[in-house]
């Protein structure tokens, strides 16, 4: 069978960067061991408080009967399943509650390659570290595209790179590290070039309620079947630790309809369930929590944003102004984002943040903050002494 647009290409161009060491653990135990304070911008871990419904949630379920402390269903709680299905305009059947995005993202993944229609999987650069680092994982061959300076991606670019052995596209938006929304013509256009290539465009949205320009679109509503969007309630409801996510797979009465069912299965052989209390606190935060808890947290990261910019500029540095997510990518003069200017701030100006080497090739140059946490505005001022 032939696919438009699709060639068969030349081995993969990836980046000759180390993505089988877990450098976000690295970065954060060599600020642990610092021998000064450090004010800690490597993990994108929310500093505010989650949801009061979800709270409640918690304290109602400590009091259950014994039978809510037992197994839920593999694939989630069925109430849980049906809220997400509703919001996100799909049948039921076509969510898997996960153990965080990351287990959603992975369960993408290695569906797509288990189709067998292409070993390569296509991703941006730079790119959160953890999907090459999957690729590498599950032995495929890693394809890389370089965004514009703006973080937006071309899909003219994608489909250069794009072949008949393309098995998944793998974006995020919004953006971890470069902060960029992906409007909505270019995530069409990526399920087109998915669609034209017989694979799958994996699309992680964790970061959807953090949407500042207003045009964030999912990949859901391009209505295509070569679509899976992944997703959580980390960072939305500020609850990283609790690891409840969500898959939502192309329907089964399409043509990747076995994506599901095999989704289902690797879930409940690799976990066999999740967590029962934190899915029915998830639940309970999603139906009582009013819009305003959300919006009160991008203002919170708007502020926060422009606070460390205007750091920034005084510091002399260049830097990204995200659309949406809250990390800020900085590029100061000399001062190329390695692992070895990281630990140099650490240990010089008491600020962690990760190396853009980290992500790729195409910002190796510069440097990654999350703005999660009370001390940005403190970080910042280190930063301006330190490259006074």
């Amino acid at each position: 069978m032939a696919y438009p647009h699709c060639f068969i290409r030349s081995p993969a161009n990836s980046p000759a960067v180390d993505y089988e060491t877990p450098q976000f653990f690295w970065v954060i135990q060599y600020a642990a061991g610092a021998d000064r304070d450090v004010v800690d911008m490597v993990s994108g871990n929310p500093d505010w408080d989650p949801p009061e419904a979800l709270r409640e949630g918690l304290r109602e379920y400590a009091d259950g009967a014994p039978e809510s402390f037992q197994y839920p269903p593999s694939v989630g709680l069925t109430a849980l399943r049906s809220e997400i299905a509703e919001r996100r305009g799909v049948d039921r059947s076509r969510v898997v509650v996960t153990n965080g995005a990351g287990e959603a993202n992975h369960l993408a993944t290695t569906g797509a390659l288990d189709r067998d229609s292409g070993t390569e999987i296509v991703m941006t650069d730079p790119v959160y570290p953890y999907y090459a680092g999957r690729a590498n994982l599950l032995e495929a061959d890693a394809r890389y595209v370089p965004v514009a300076d703006d973080g937006q991606l071309d899909p003219a670019a994608v489909r250069e790179v794009a072949s008949e052995d393309t098995a998944a596209i793998v974006v995020n938006t919004p953006n971890n590290p470069t902060g960029a929304v992906y409007p909505r013509d270019t995530i069409e256009a990526l399920a087109e070039i998915a669609e034209e290539c017989d694979a799958v465009l994996v699309a992680d949205e964790v970061y959807d309620h953090y949407d500042f320009t207003g045009e964030f679109e999912s990949a859901l509503a391009t209505d295509s079947d070569h679509v899976v969007a992944a997703n959580s309630f980390s960072k939305s409801m500020a609850i990283t630790g609790f690891r409840v996510g969500y898959a939502v797979f192309p329907p089964e009465d399409g043509p990747l309809g076995e994506m599901v069912e095999r989704a289902r299965t690797r879930h409940m052989l690799t976990n066999v369930t999740g967590s029962r209390p934190a899915q029915a606190a998830v639940l309970r935060a999603l139906r009582e929590t009013p819009p305003e808890y959300y919006e009160r947290n991008r203002q919170r990261l708007r502020e926060r944003i422009d606070a460390f910019t205007d750091a920034l500029d005084a510091a002399g540095a260049e830097y990204t102004t995200p659309q949406g997510s809250f990390y800020v990518l900085a590029r100061f003069e000399d001062f190329p984002g390695t692992m070895g200017n990281v630990e140099r701030l650490i240990d010089e100006a008491g600020v962690a943040g990760m190396p853009g080497e980290a992500f790729g090739e195409s910002h190796a140059d510069w440097l990654r903050f999350a703005l999660v946490t009370l001390r940005a505005d403190e970080a910042a001022d280190r930063l301006v002494d330190f490259f006074a």
